[in-house]
C-alpha cells in the first residue's frame, strides 16, 4: 500500500494556495525570460556549443530539472534517449548504449566518484538541488578521463557563486513518507563568492513483494553537504575550492533460504567527503593554465544480528582517492586550441573481505588539439597514456570530425578507445556470503586461497587449474564507433540521428573455479573475448512557440557475444520448449544477446509554459520493450554457472522474457509573486510495478511541491 502525503505537508501546500488566490499582482519569473545557451565543457574540455560539436552529446539543463521536480540524479537520466537505471545488488546504476553502469564515468564538477557496488555507482547518492546542468558524453571518452570512460562520461555541474545574496529553501513530500528538504545559500561581492546547499531526504522504504519477511527498500535518511569558494586575486587568477559531505544511515534486514526462514537485524552506514581545489591563471590571450588538486573518502559499514541480538556478522568498506592534475589550453589561434594535462592517481582500498588492501598508483598525460580547419570543417584529435602499478600501461586515441554542408545539415563522425582497469574487487575479494555459503575470489586471491579452502577439507573438486591464475587479469577495452546527422529544416524544429558500434575485448566475467563440500560453488573472474553493443539513436525537438516544447527520443540496441553468436550460425545450440520436450536446433536469428539490454526504448516529453501567470506544466514518458528475465534455472557448462530455462546457457528468443512497460509522468507549477513556487505532480500515472522482476519501481507516487526564494 502506498503512503500519503503527510498532513503537515499538505497544510503547507494548501495555505501557499490560499496565499496564491489573494494575491493581486503577479510578477515574472525572470527564469522566463533567460537565453539558456547548451554550453558543453566535459567533452573537450574547453567551452563549446553542443551544436558545434563533432561527438554526441547531451546538455540537461536546470530549467528542465526544476520544472520536472526530481529530487534524485537517476529519475533525469532515465528521461535521456539511450540511458536507463538498471537496479544490481541494490544498487541503481547508469546503462548507456548497451554498456553497463562499470563502464560509465561518473563526474561531479570534473572530479570522478569512487565506491563501486558490482560495478555500479549508486547513483542516488546524487542529489540534484544544486545542479546547474547534467553533461552527458556517449562514446569511448578515455582519451581524456582514462579509466572508466570507456562507454561515456555523465558530468554533474553544481552552481557557482552568483553576484549579490539570494537564498533558497525547497520541500518535497511524496508517497511512502518520503521527505526531500533542501537550501541554497549564496552571496558573491567583488572578489569573494561562497554558495552553500545542504539537503535532507528520507524515506520508510517500500515493500513490492509481499510473500517474504523483508522490504524491498529499507528505511533510510541522508545528508547532503556542499560548498562552493571562488576568490578572485586579480582579473587573471582565480581560485575555486569546493567540499561536499555525504551521510546515509538505513536499516539492514536479511533473511536466509531455509525452510524456515532466519531474520537478521541491522544497520548499514555510509560516510562519503569530496574536495577540490583548483587555482587557474590566464597568462596572456592565449594561455590558460589549472592547478588541481582532488581528493574523496567512501566509507561504508553495516552489521547484521541474529535473533538473539548477538553479532552475526559486520563488513567494512574503505576507499580513498587522490588527484594531483596541471592543465593547460593553449589558443593557437581564433580557429586551434591545444589542450593538454598530466596528472597521478592514487587509490588504496581497506575492506575486511578482501585478501589485502591494495594501493594503485596511476601517472597519466593526455594531449588534444581542436580545430575549425574551415569555417565549415572541425576535426578533434587527442589521446591519454595511463601507466598503472597493477596492469600494463594504456594508449587511448580519439578522432572526431564535423562537417557542416549548410545552415540545415551537419554530419560528425568519432572513433575513439576506452578502457577499464580490473578493479579493487576483481582483483583481492575473498568474500564468503554468511547466509548462503557461496564463496568470490579476486584474481590475484585464487592461487592462495584455493589451496587453503583444499587443506582445510572445504573443497569437493578444483574446477580449473590454478595455472591459469599465473598472469595478470588484462584490462578491459573498447573500441567505440559514433556517427552522427543534425538536421534542422526549421529554426524550431531539431532532428538527430546517431549510429554507434562499441567492440569490447577482455571482458571480465565470472565463472565457477571450485565446488564445495557444503555444495555451494567458488567463483572467480577470468577474461573473455568480442562483446559488442550497436544500434541507432534518434532525437526531435519542435519548439511550436515560446511556450510550447514537444520532444522525443528513440534507441535501437543489438549486444552480443560474438563467441555466443558463431555458436547459433554454426548449429551448436539448441533448445526445447518444455522440460520434457525433444530439443531442436536453433539458428543465429534466434539468438537474443545479453542479459538486461531491451531491443528498443524511447522518449516523449511536452513541456508548456504560461508566463503571464507563472505557470509551467509537463507531461513525460519512457518506454522500454521486452527483455531477458535473468531469475533463470542454474545451468552447468564447461564448469561456468550460467542460468536459463529452456536447456541452454544464452538467452534466445524462447527464453522467458520480462514484458515490455511504459512509465508515465506529470507535473504542474506554479510561480507567485516571483519568490514562492508550489508544485504538485503524479511519477508514474499508471501505477505500473512489476514486483518479480523489477525492484527499483515501486509503483504510482504522488508528490507536492514548495519553494520559497529569499
Amino acid at each position: 500500500m502506498f503512503k500519503s502525503i503527510s498532513s503537515n505537508s499538505l497544510l503547507i501546500f494548501v495555505l501557499l494556495l490560499v496565499n496564491s488566490v489573494n494575491a493581486q499582482s503577479i510578477k515574472k519569473d525572470s527564469t522566463n525570460v533567460e537565453t539558456l545557451e547548451e554550453v558543453i565543457v566535459t567533452a573537450t574540455r574547453t567551452k563549446r556549443l553542443i551544436s558545434t560539436l563533432p561527438l554526441p552529446a547531451k546538455v540537461v539543463l536546470k530549467k528542465e530539472i526544476k520544472d520536472i521536480n526530481s529530487v534524485r540524479l537517476s529519475d533525469i537520466l532515465n528521461e535521456q534517449t539511450g540511458l536507463i537505471t538498471v537496479p544490481k545488488f541494490g544498487v541503481e546504476g547508469i546503462q548507456l548504449q548497451g554498456l553497463d553502469s562499470q563502464y560509465i564515468l561518473i563526474l561531479i564538477d570534473g572530479v570522478p566518484l569512487i565506491a563501486r557496488t558490482a560495478g555500479s555507482l549508486d547513483l542516488s547518492r546524487v542529489t540534484v538541488g544544486n545542479i546547474k546542468k547534467i553533461e552527458i558524453i556517449k562514446g569511448a571518452s578515455s582519451s581524456l578521463y582514462g579509466n572508466e570512460a570507456l562507454g561515456g562520461v555523465v558530468n554533474i555541474i553544481t552552481e557557482d557563486p552568483k553576484n549579490g545574496f539570494n537564498a533558497d529553501i525547497q520541500f518535497r513530500s511524496s508517497s511512502f513518507n518520503t521527505q526531500d528538504l533542501s537550501s541554497n545559500i549564496n552571496h558573491k561581492g567583488d572578489k569573494l563568492g561562497v554558495q552553500f546547499f545542504v539537503n535532507r531526504f528520507s524515506s520508510s522504504g517500500y515493500d513490492l513483494v509481499s510473500s517474504d519477511l523483508i522490504n524491498t527498500v529499507e528505511p533510510f535518511y541522508n545528508f547532503t553537504f556542499n560548498t562552493k569558494l571562488n576568490y578572485k586575486f586579480t582579473e587573471n587568477t582565480n581560485l575555486t575550492s569546493s567540499i561536499r559531505y555525504y551521510y546515509q544511515n538505513q536499516d539492514n534486514i536479511q533473511q536466509n533460504n531455509d525452510t524456515e526462514p532466519t531474520i537478521f537485524k541491522g544497520e548499514s552506514k555510509i560516510n562519503e567527503w569530496n574536495t577540490l581545489i583548483k587555482l587557474e591563471h590566464q597568462f596572456n590571450k592565449k594561455w590558460k593554465s589549472y592547478l588541481e588538486f582532488y581528493a574523496t573518502e567512501y566509507n561504508a559499514n553495516e552489521f547484521l544480528n541474529d535473533e538473539n541480538g548477538s553479532l552475526f556478522s559486520e563488513n567494512e568498506f574503505k576507499q580513498r582517492l587522490i588527484r594531483p592534475e596541471f592543465r593547460s589550453t593553449y589558443l593557437l589561434s581564433d580557429k586551434t586550441t591545444f589542450v593538454g594535462g598530466i596528472g597521478l592517481t592514487n587509490e588504496l582500498l581497506k575492506r575486511n573481505d578482501f585478501f589485502k588492501n591494495p594501493e594503485f598508483n596511476s601517472p597519466y598525460i593526455y594531449l588534444q588539439y581542436d580545430s575549425n580547419i574551415t569555417d565549415r570543417l572541425n576535426i578533434l584529435l587527442g589521446a591519454r597514456f595511463d601507466s598503472h602499478s597493477e596492469y600494463s600501461s594504456q594508449l587511448s586515441p580519439k578522432a572526431a570530425i564535423r562537417y557542416k554542408i549548410n545552415d540545415k545539415i551537419s554530419i560528425k563522425s568519432s572513433l575513439g578507445y576506452g578502457f577499464k582497469t580490473p578493479d579493487f574487487r576483481q582483483l583481492y575479494f575473498d568474500f564468503t556470503n554468511a547466509t548462503v555459503g557461496y564463496t568470490v575470489l579476486g584474481y590475484n586471491a585464487v592461487t592462495t586461497r584455493i589451496p587453503e579452502l583444499d587443506a582445510n577439507g572445504e573443497l569437493i573438486s578444483i574446477e580449473v587449474p590454478l595455472s591459469e591464475f599465473e598472469n595478470n587479469l588484462k584490462a578491459e577495452s573498447s573500441v567505440g564507433f559514433n556517427f552522427g546527422i543534425d538536421y534542422n529544416p526549421l529554426s524550431n524544429v531539431k532532428l538527430n540521428l546517431n549510429i554507434f558500434r562499441n567492440d569490447i575485448k577482455n571482458l571480465i566475467d565470472t565463472r565457477v573455479i571450485a565446488r564445495k563440500t557444503s555444495g555451494q560453488n567458488v567463483f572467480s573472474y577470468y577474461n573473455i573475448n568480442r562483446v559488442y553493443t550497436q544500434g541507432l539513436e534518434l532525437n526531435s525537438s519542435y519548439k511550436i512557440n515560446n511556450n510550447l516544447t514537444i520532444s522525443g527520443g528513440y534507441q535501437l540496441l543489438y549486444a552480443k557475444d560474438k563467441d555466443v553468436e558463431n555458436a547459433f550460425k554454426n548449429g551448436e545450440v539448441f533448445a526445447r520448449l518444455t522440460p520434457n520436450s525433444p530439443s531442436f536446433k536453433l539458428s543465429k536469428s534466434d539468438y537474443f544477446g545479453l542479459l538486461n539490454r531491451a531491443r528498443h526504448m524511447a522518449n516523449f516529453k511536452i513541456f508548456y509554459d504560461i508566463p503571464k501567470i507563472g505557470l509551467s506544466t509537463n507531461i513525460r514518458g519512457t518506454y522500454r520493450s521486452k527483455y531477458d528475465n535473468t531469475s533463470f534455472n542454474t545451468y552447468n557448462i564447461n564448469g561456468n554457472t550460467v542460468f536459463d530455462n529452456n536447456g541452454n546457457p544464452y538467452l534466445d528468443k524462447y527464453d522467458d522474457f520480462i514484458n515490455s512497460y511504459s512509465i508515465w509522468d506529470f507535473a504542474i507549477n506554479k510561480t507567485i509573486l516571483s519568490d514562492y513556487k508550489l508544485g504538485f505532480g503524479v511519477d508514474n500515472v499508471f501505477d505500473f510495478k512489476d514486483p518479480q522482476n523489477i525492484s527499483n519501481i515501486a509503483g504510482r507516487i504522488l508528490y507536492i511541491n514548495t519553494k520559497i526564494n529569499f
